[in-house]
């Protein structure tokens, strides 16, 4: 009896120790052999390394160690390749990250927190920001969660990252260390061995793996070491897996041929089924949108002919701010007959009501105001009724989301040449002005997705609208940003040309020129108010200055707002960007498709 005890006991000891390799995905929501590494209660800790890789987010040692919470100049010293904290690294570089492995009940793991810095799933975390190191069915039990709950900015996440000890081995007496590696697409055993100097039999055994087993991304494994670990970085890049390789995961084919059989009889009914009630929606969704224009059509007529009933306006002082209401302010008809599209008529009144009699304090520029209409923000520009018919003409055939909206119009009482366009104000501002206020909040991300957000809006406007439409007016100033940091580019003033024509052409590189401009001044954080600005932060950018000189210059250019938070080349590829803009002659500037090619890398 007291042989068998012993036996059972030895078997659980080595046992206990065993680490498995699991293939399921990393946000999959099932506990298998390997999803979290097993331990015995009695181990010591050990120091143990974990392999991150450099990503967007974290593209320099400093942004890995404050993940990881680890003194930067540590990581510096274990990651030979690499020179300081503040080195921009190569997207997918292979970091070396040093932790404390503790056994934590039966579970092997290395305790670190995470303050979540806006809303997110659990596997977005896990599989995204710890590049699946945990699962997220391991985050969810480790912080009482449901797997499929979203963490809200500003929670504290406690993260346990699959490690294990050398003693957790059968026969580990001579591995010292065990390095935590994740896998990436084209990933193999073989080349994981070449990197770490490692038979792939040893990380085979050490992961009760088949021979030449099948990887998938997302998925960890443990490399045995004999000594600390070192990346051989001259080891080729992984080829990316052949298309029968994808990494999606092995299906077990139970059904037999009968069920097959019923399950395509059920889908083709069920198909032929959807088809039908698709037709039928179709058929009643046609009959409803005739019966809505034709009663569109009558409510139309109405109303104009109600507004050649209307009293006569009476008059409001355009050259100053209003002091006189009126309850029947109204279009002139001819006016109408040119809006091809429905929006608001606002009264003067309500115009009042909503600048506070157009007050200094809702003043925004020389002729734009800012107010408030049913609880919401807007912009009240004042122009003559020219400029008004074209703007009202372009938002009838636009609707973009870089681009502000409009509104409504306020045509004027008396004197009918002055009108007002209401628009929407989208709440953090002009870009001008954030720009000005010296705000972090504006980092490097944000700024080249405002870039970006403009660009798409003058390509909609020059090349997704017929005839094209260009803005002639852009600036910093009339560029505005959501509460969530989008750019929208407000058309106030606008000409209409041919893109075949010569005046089309001409006009749509004024446009490239204004927004070079605005690049500038995303780059630099001053506003361009003068020719002179120009030329002297371009002049590095056309061999004024040695290599080392231009990169120095560059950081002097550079907004100090940003601090050294940026990439430097990002920096570079921006300014020689919107260099090109603003070449004196037209035909040298890049069109706003070319400009749209290279901001795309960037977001």
């Amino acid at each position: 009896m007291i042989y068998v005890w012993f036996l059972t006991c030895f078997w659980f000891s080595l046992s206990s120790g065993q680490q498995y390799y699991d293939e399921t995905l990393c946000s999959s929501g099932t506990n298998k052999p390997g999803t979290r590494y097993t331990c015995r209660a009695s181990r010591n800790p050990c120091e143990t390394f974990l392999v991150y890789r450099v990503n967007n987010e974290s593209r320099t040692i400093a942004r890995i160690s404050s993940l990881f919470s680890i003194d930067s100049d540590i990581l510096v010293s274990i990651n030979h390749n690499v020179s300081a904290s503040s080195q921009v690294l190569e997207t997918g570089h292979e970091v070396l990250v040093p932790a404390l492995c503790s056994c934590s009940g039966e579970f092997s793991q290395a305790n670190f927190t995470y303050r979540v810095t806006e809303n997110a799933a659990l596997s977005e975390i896990a599989c995204g920001v710890f590049e699946g190191l945990v699962k997220s069915i391991t985050l969810a039990e480790e912080n009482h969660l449901a797997e499929n709950d979203n963490v809200v900015a500003g929670s504290l996440l406690r993260v346990p990252l699959r490690c294990a000890c050398p003693d957790d081995l059968s026969g580990g007496d001579e591995v010292k260390f065990l390095v935590t590696y994740p896998f990436v697409e084209g990933d193999d055993t073989l080349k994981l061995g070449e990197k770490f100097n490692v038979s792939s039999e040893e990380i085979w055994k050490a992961n009760h793996m088949d021979p030449t087993p099948t990887v998938y991304p997302n998925t960890t494994v443990l490399v045995p070491l004999k000594d600390k670990p070192f990346i051989n970085f001259n080891i080729p890049v992984s080829d990316p897996p052949a298309p029968q390789f994808l990494p999606t995961m092995p299906v077990e084919k139970r059904a037999k041929f009968s069920q097959l059989k019923k399950l395509y009889i059920a889908a083709s009914v069920i198909g032929f089924s959807l088809i039908l009630a698709v037709l039928l929606a179709c058929g009643l969704y046609i009959k409803a949108l005739k019966k809505f224009k034709a009663e569109n059509f009558h409510s139309s007529t109405h109303r104009v002919s109600s507004l050649h009933s209307c009293s006569t306006p009476r008059s409001c002082p355009f050259s100053g701010p209003p002091t006189r209401s009126s309850t029947n302010s109204c279009l002139s008809p001819d006016f109408l007959v040119g809006i091809k599209y429905s929006i608001c008529n606002y009264s003067m009144e309500e115009l009042i009501r909503a600048t506070k009699n157009f007050s200094q304090d809702a003043r925004i520029s020389s002729s734009v105001y800012r107010g408030v209409i049913d609880n919401g923000e807007v912009m009240i520009k004042q122009m003559k009724v020219e400029g008004t018919r074209r703007v009202i003409d372009v938002h009838s055939k636009i609707n973009h989301v870089n681009v502000v909206k409009l509104h409504g119009v306020c045509y004027g009482e008396d004197d009918f040449s002055w009108s007002y366009l209401v628009f929407e104000l989208p709440s953090s501002g002009s870009l001008r002005d954030c720009l000005s206020a010296s705000s972090a909040a504006l980092h490097w991300l944000r700024r080249t997705q405002i870039a970006f957000d403009i660009a798409t809006g003058l390509h909609y406007l020059h090349h997704s609208v017929v005839p094209a439409y260009t803005h002639l007016n852009i600036s910093s100033k009339n560029v505005y940003l959501t509460s969530t940091w989008r750019a929208k580019v407000a058309v106030f003033e606008q000409e209409c040309e041919s893109s075949t024509s010569p005046r089309g052409t001409v006009a749509t590189k004024e446009d490239i020129f204004a927004f070079g401009v605005i690049l500038l001044e995303l780059v630099s954080g001053r506003e361009a108010v003068n020719g002179e600005m120009l030329s002297e932060s371009m002049r590095f950018l056309r061999g004024g200055c040695n290599e080392g000189g231009c990169f120095d210059q560059l950081r002097k250019f550079v907004d100090p707002c940003l601090k050294d938070d940026y990439p430097l080349a990002e920096a570079l590829c921006l300014a020689v960007l919107a260099g090109s803009c603003v070449e004196d002659d037209p035909l040298h500037r890049p069109s706003m498709d070319d400009v749209l090619k290279v901001l795309a890398r960037m977001v």
